[in-house]
């Protein structure tokens, strides 16, 4: 009994040793890494239609999710993470400067716009003076929601301060003399409740099983502000970088995505 005991003991150790030498093997060949994702879809989108496609591939591929969102871009600095899935070229530049990191695009993915909604109103011509409109309390998703409500005509922003300096002082009335609810994009959704009209970012409409199509407005979303896959520049040349280039334009995850009606509005990629 000793001896089989040793024995079992003796192979459970060469398991041991062989799942080390894999994953060693995986990390030295560039076939591992980590990637981060905030609250939506996105994390969504990359386990149904991405992951398959780099698992078939022989990639080892660590999902690492974020509660909150300024979480994510420290992270991939320390290198907890290689790749993340949440932020746009613009949030991201202002972000590297602020926080001094090296990130950088590394492709397209479907991106979610941002849409204007309401569940006490059901047409844009019920604005008037005084009413209230929730918007992302962070700069970046602030100011690309008011340019939703000044394209409508209904302010005017100074365009004094822009992108991670943005401030809602910027903005004046236009022909309407509105109030603002600042709230934590995800939050956005749940507070129609209490507002009149609220812009949302795309991603939480999908996720709430609602199409972002079905909004009063859905925006016109500038390249700067379309959402991406971002890495840290010192690895724009590893094998597993490319294969996410690769697996973002591989038509079977263009199929994947097309097929899950559930994402209609969002922005294809334009490499597609």
């Amino acid at each position: 009994m000793k001896y089989f005991k040793l024995s079992i003991i003796f192979l459970l150790a060469l398991v041991l040793v062989a799942c080390g030498k894999g994953a060693d093997s995986k990390q030295e060949n560039g076939k591992s890494f980590t990637i981060g994702f905030g609250p939506g879809t996105y994390e969504e989108i990359f386990r149904g239609g991405a992951l398959p496609i780099l698992e078939k591939k022989g990639y080892d591929v660590e999902i690492k999710s974020f509660s909150q969102t300024d979480q994510i871009n420290p992270a991939m600095k320390d290198g907890d993470i290689q790749a993340s899935i949440f932020q746009s070229t613009a949030y991201m530049d202002s972000i590297n400067d602020k926080i001094d990191a090296k990130m950088i695009k590394n492709n397209e993915v479907p991106t979610a716009p941002q849409s204007l909604w309401s569940k006490k109103h059901n047409s844009l011509d019920d604005i008037q003076d005084g009413q209230t409109i929730a918007v992302p309390n962070d700069p970046v998703n602030q100011e690309r929601a008011l340019r939703i409500l000044e394209d409508l005509g209904w302010i005017k922003l100074d365009n004094k301060t822009t992108g991670v300096n943005f401030k809602l002082s910027s903005v004046q009335p236009g022909k309407y003399d509105l109030k603002f609810s600042e709230v934590a994009a995800p939050q956005v959704l749940r507070s129609l409740e209490d507002v009149d009209y609220g812009v949302v970012n795309g991603n939480y409409i999908a996720d709430s099983g609602q199409k972002i199509s079905d909004a009063l407005v859905v925006e016109k979303t500038p390249d700067e502000h379309k959402v991406m896959l971002s890495i840290n520049e010192s690895d724009k040349d590893k094998e597993w970088a490319k294969a996410l280039r690769d697996t973002y334009k591989d038509p079977e995850f263009q199929k994947w995505f097309r097929d899950h009606k559930e994402y209609s509005g969002y922005i294809e990629p334009t490499n597609w």
